[in-house]
């Protein structure tokens, strides 16, 4: 009983841990949130200046800079979720549904290859939204009205955020047959398009973003519709058909939440 009241007595001695109050200390009090800004901020220049090339330099060089910063942002993210790597199935299981998992293949699949405008799409826009609110969280502790300019555009950006995703969305289905064509162009190797099927299938099969697959069943919906309309082609009718029995076979199994 001594002992308790001793351990009581010192933990309410103990002084609160200090506040940061300069803006490096609030960033060094939270180190890897820090660094994810800090990975997806160099993402976001270097995906907008392999875009928009106003100051030059190498568009490849920006190219695979905006890779790597992401597969770093990636697998940071991936070592907060999941700490203690473990070689067991279960784990593995674990980590292939983690959507950071995905986007360090897909930074790695693209890494070397022919530079591709839709490749840098998703990365650039999940960069910036994820870089948004974590500068939020500086301006507040900077003031709360502090640079409104900027807090508005982070208004309007997360305002959009569905939208955005939904577009993200689009870019990754829509970029297996834009590879499938440049395979045939010799632009992107063979494998090119075997490895990014099993991306987007795990993108599919995700359970924290649903937007991949909702996308799916809205654009089957949307071809099955226009192919039903009696003005459609008896031959666009029987190649639409087609396909999505096709692309339905491949689709992996999801289980229900």
């Amino acid at each position: 009983m001594a002992d308790n009241d001793g351990n009581q007595q010192q933990q309410q001695q103990q002084p609160p841990p200090e506040q940061p109050n300069t803006l490096v200390g609030f960033m060094m009090s939270n180190k890897v949130e820090a660094g994810l800004w800090l990975t997806r901020i160099f993402t976001v220049i270097s995906s907008f200046l392999f875009f928009i090339p106003i100051f030059g330099g190498n568009a490849y060089s920006h190219y695979q800079r905006a890779l790597i910063s992401n597969a770093a942002t990636s697998a940071l993210r991936l070592h907060q979720r999941l700490p203690n790597f473990q070689f067991s199935r279960v784990f593995m299981s674990v980590l292939f549904a983690e959507d950071s998992c995905h986007y360090l293949m897909y930074s790695i699949i693209f890494l070397n290859s022919y530079p591709i405008t839709m490749v840098l799409v998703p990365v650039f826009l999940f960069a910036l939204l994820h870089a948004c609110t974590y500068t939020k969280n500086l301006l507040n502790f900077i003031g709360p009205e502090s640079f409104m300019f900027i807090r508005n555009l982070i208004a309007k950006l997360q305002a959009q955020q569905t939208n955005i995703l939904r577009f993200i969305a689009c870019s990754e289905i829509f970029l297996m047959p834009a590879l499938i064509f440049m395979t045939f162009s010799g632009k992107c190797t063979i494998f090119h398009p075997f490895v990014y099927y099993r991306f987007l299938t795990l993108r599919y099969a995700s359970r924290r973003n649903p937007y991949c697959r909702t996308l799916f069943y809205e654009l089957r919906m949307t071809v099955e519709y226009v192919c039903n309309k009696p003005q459609c082609p008896a031959f666009v009718r029987n190649i639409s058909l087609q396909a999505i029995a096709f692309i339905s076979r491949l689709a992996p199994q999801v289980t229900p939440q």
